[in-house]
């Protein structure tokens, strides 16, 4: 995409606020240099010369219009174009201590750059050819991922890995639109029905590979947002303990007596790399208590709300009339794990009579919270059912945002017209015209043709320094 935008240069704190012991402050864009000649001096105090390229010079910053010592500082010089923005790039690392770092920034400010806008370094960078919009989206990702399997997903996606794909996937499809085209220019040189085999062959392998693509989009936000869990179960089965083994610490109060928690607790957990913000809820149960009644809406109102319900249910006990309420209340929840607790104890749980309870998708595993087994057999279990058997992510290709899918999803259904109306032998122009809108989504999703307006939006929800 070629650039238009005004290379000004801009400035930022590229660290975190607070108190650390470096901070950074970041400089990118035409007349970066002029702005660190005006701010940084060598350590004896004279005007500096840049280093060589991506090389350190140990010096000091000083204030361009009061000449005054701000702080010690070292310099890191990266000209363009080998730097994150493709534009001259200079970073101050100082002391970082909140005001210094900001009288830093005001010092860059003063010597001639302007404040950036939220993603402003990462726009610039995608602008600049540096990263294609994939790229750039999967560094926020990357910013914000809560598990070691988020991170190496956006990871990936940060080196190319979702570029290289959908690259792959264009090649393909101009292929099938050239032939289309020139089956229409020169209809003496081939024949429709040849055209339309084509499209239906190569096109059923293309909608396959993209609609795989589209449902990582569900993978990615499980990997980004994490998954909304309720613990459920009738009073003294043993949610909080379950609770408890499962953050491997004691975050809920545990006891014999029923109706211990009153109100839902909430942590957040990470699970073989999945992020589940799990639920603790009250013990379902009619009664009259004023208190565990409120707690016990608010469960159900958890339950709509939930994403997995992991229900617990009591294998020492028979299974009980609650049981079966509260099966039917999880039934709507997208994925759901039943899980019969208190394995050290004679079962008295028939579990062929709770089996047939559930439904196929459900997942069916017998833990105790107490001694602690079985925790892994659950852990497995849930990541199975909230994946849907979608299967390992190491090797897979991981879309990390609704955009994407979203265009990804048009691009198939696009894909889809195209084939259909090529076994109906419908005319060559109509089958174009799919075709051609297949790969302008497919191009949407590393940011060919992107509006200014679309890049305002996705950059405005990065850190400032980004």
């Amino acid at each position: 995409m070629e650039s238009t935008f005004n290379h000004e240069p801009i400035a930022a704190v590229a660290t975190a606020l607070g108190e650390a012991s470096i901070g950074v402050v970041r400089v990118s864009g035409v007349g970066a240099a002029e702005v660190v000649k005006r701010v940084f001096r060598t350590s004896s105090g004279r005007a500096c010369t840049l280093p060589p390229s991506r090389s350190v010079l140990y010096g000091q910053v000083v204030d361009p219009t009061l000449y005054t010592l701000v702080d010690e500082a070292i310099l890191v010089w990266m000209p363009a174009p080998h730097s994150y923005t493709a534009e001259d790039v200079a970073e101050l690392q100082v002391h970082g201590g909140i005001h210094v770092v900001q009288s830093v920034l005001e010092c860059a400010l003063a010597g001639g750059a302007r404040l950036a806008e939220p993603g402003e370094f990462t726009k610039r960078a995608f602008l600049n050819g540096r990263l294609d919009l994939s790229q750039a989206e999967a560094v926020m990702d990357l910013i914000r991922a809560k598990t070691d399997l988020a991170q190496r997903a956006a990871l990936e996606q940060v080196k190319g890995r979702l570029r290289d794909t959908i690259t792959e996937l264009r090649r393909e499809l101009i292929g099938l639109q050239a032939h289309v085209e020139v089956t229409l220019d020169y209809p003496e040189h081939d024949v429709e029905q040849v055209a339309c085999q084509a499209v239906v062959v190569t096109g059923s392998k293309l909608i396959e590979e993209v609609e795989q693509l589209a449902a990582a989009s569900r993978v990615g936000q499980i990997l980004r947002e994490g998954i909304a869990t309720v613990i459920v179960g009738r009073p003294n089965v043993g949610k909080s303990s379950l609770l408890n083994a499962l953050l491997r610490r004691e975050r809920a109060i545990v006891t014999d007596i029923p109706g211990t928690t009153r109100d839902v607790l909430e942590e957040y957990v990470n699970l073989r790399g999945i992020p589940y913000r799990l639920v603790d809820t009250a013990g379902m149960r009619d009664t009259e208590d004023v208190v565990e009644k409120i707690g016990v809406e608010r469960s159900r109102a958890m339950i709509d709300q939930a994403e997995l319900a992991v229900v617990v249910l009591a294998g020492s006990a028979a299974l009980a009339e609650d049981d079966l309420t509260l099966l039917g209340l999880t039934d709507t929840v997208p994925a759901r794990v039943a899980v019969v607790n208190k394995s050290d104890l004679p079962r008295s749980l028939d579990l062929s009579q709770l089996k047939e309870q559930l439904r196929p998708k459900d997942a069916l595993v017998e833990v105790s919270a107490l001694a602690g087994t079985g925790l892994s057999d659950l852990e497995l279990a849930m990541e199975q059912v909230v994946l849907g058997g979608e299967g390992q992510l190491n090797e897979r290709t991981v879309v990390t945002n609704a955009r994407q899918g979203t265009l990804l999803r048009q691009a198939a259904v696009d894909l889809e017209l195209a084939v259909d109306a090529a076994k109906q032998s419908a005319t060559l122009d109509i089958i174009a015209v799919a075709l051609q809108a297949a790969y302008a989504s497919l191009g949407l999703v590393i940011g060919e043709e992107v509006g200014e307006d679309l890049l305002d939006e996705i950059f405005s929800r990065f850190c400032l320094g980004k």
